[in-house]
């Protein structure tokens, strides 16, 4: 006859005989002080609230909301990133932990390591200082280091720092160079089929135009020098790309000073000064002949890459008046932000361009729009990498256009993060200018 199934023990495992197969300890101190330790984790930031202490966001997002029951099994794994976001003295222990290596080691906490905390926009609004006429942009968006080994910050000397995507893009691109640039030259043919003119200008990286405070060794380093001196000639021959870097070169000698800040990925007002006369002189040769610009005062603005160390940093810049006529100032304040497309419209004076113009840009269109507005009198600005447009808003936008500027910062263009080479968004672009040309 078959034997009987084995039946379990009626009583609990841990009750047991210690010679038992099944016994199993309860290990009762262990799992009271873990229970005890989980309990403070995540009651301390309700009682903290409770008393009046409150958290600040610090790493460039949104703190999270406790999860809602509803979620099943998420309720639980999305309890611990609320509790880290709600511990009021998160700041401080930051500080304290940036402190305390620079005492013992005498170097930065490793807070750059790591895949960044989020890839979304660092929302910083300027610091407007007492009787500036005008703000500074916001700090940018960046999108961060997913690669382990890469940093998201590299420290560099005497404080500079650098963003470590400019390395990373080079040395392990979502979509090589060569690709990038045949649909760039497809997007191009689809606009000047149709009546349009299509400029295309590639913004420099902050490490590209100031590379003598990069430290001797950082992750990325070998690769990406090798990698960038092929992509620059790739981008201004097969991709047809202005090319600033001579006059952003010949702007940071007149000033005596780089025009990228030590603590900031983009450049200051006079890079924005560059880009907007290069492009009015490439839609329209001959029309900054008559231009003049002045310093105009100082602004403060909160800088960017000190944020993504859990820091906060301020970059000071100089401003300049902008006028095209050599007359009348155009020079505007900057923009916040282009997610969804943002207009702008002036009468037309000598020296400026007045078709109806498209930047389709980044970061550092926004940097620039202060002087943007001043030179291009019917301009729209929409950012290349929104999620808050969508495909067939951002067409219309091309079609609405008699001129295409495509601005892109050079890390993007190099790590192939550059969404306007989709082809679907291409094909929908051709159609769309095919069926509404300029005449």
């Amino acid at each position: 006859m078959p034997s009987e199934p084995q039946q379990l023990p009626a009583v609990h495992e841990a009750y047991l005989p210690r010679e038992h197969a099944l016994h199993r300890p309860r290990h009762g101190k262990r799992q009271m002080t873990a229970l005890v330790a989980a309990l403070l984790f995540f009651t301390t930031p309700t009682l903290l609230w409770v008393f009046g202490v409150r958290p600040s966001e610090i790493e460039n997002h949104k703190l999270a909301g406790f999860p809602s029951l509803a979620g099943g099994f998420d309720f639980f794994t999305g309890l611990p990133t609320w509790a880290t976001d709600q511990l009021s003295f998160r700041a401080g222990a930051i500080e304290a932990a940036d402190g305390i290596s620079r005492t013992l080691f005498g170097e930065d906490a490793p807070l750059d390591q790591g895949p960044a905390a989020n890839a979304g926009p660092i929302p910083a609004p300027p610091l407007q200082q007492p009787g500036a006429p005008n703000t500074g942009p916001a700090a940018p968006s960046l999108p961060g280091s997913n690669q382990a080994g890469y940093r998201k910050v590299v420290q560099g000397l005497d404080g500079w720092l650098y963003y470590g995507y400019d390395a990373e893009a080079k040395c392990t691109p979502t979509q090589d160079i060569d690709t990038t640039l045949k649909k760039v030259n497809e997007l191009r043919d689809a606009v000047e089929a149709s009546g349009r003119k299509f400029e295309f200008v590639v913004t420099p990286d902050k490490s590209t135009m100031v590379p003598q405070f990069l430290p001797g060794s950082y992750p990325g380093r070998e690769c990406s020098q090798a990698a960038a001196p092929n992509d620059w000639y790739k981008m201004t021959t097969v991709g047809r790309s202005l090319d600033l870097r001579p006059a952003l070169a010949a702007s940071a000698a007149r000033v005596g000073r780089p025009i990228y800040a030590p603590n900031d990925t983009h450049w200051r007002d006079e890079g924005g000064l560059v880009l907007t006369r290069a492009l009015a002189e490439a839609v329209q040769p001959g029309s900054t002949s008559s231009w003049m610009s002045v310093p105009d005062g100082q602004y403060d603005a909160v800088a960017d890459l000190p944020l993504l160390l859990g820091k906060s940093g301020v970059k000071t810049n100089t401003q300049y008046s902008l006028l095209p006529d050599g007359v009348t100032d155009r020079a505007t304040g900057f923009i916040g932000s282009i997610d969804q497309p943002v207009q702008r419209k002036s009468g037309p004076l000598d020296g400026t361009v007045n078709k109806p113009t498209l930047i389709y840009g980044d970061s550092f269109s926004l940097a620039s729009s202060r002087y943007l507005d001043a030179a291009f009198t019917n301009l729209t600005y929409l950012a290349y990498s929104t999620d808050k447009t969508t495909q067939a808003g951002a067409v219309d936008q091309f079609v609405n256009s008699q001129v295409v500027v495509l601005e892109a910062v050079e890390r993007n263009v190099a790590g192939g993060l550059v969404p306007f080479t989709d082809d679907g968004f291409i094909a929908a672009v051709k159609t769309a200018l095919a069926a509404h040309p300029v005449r």
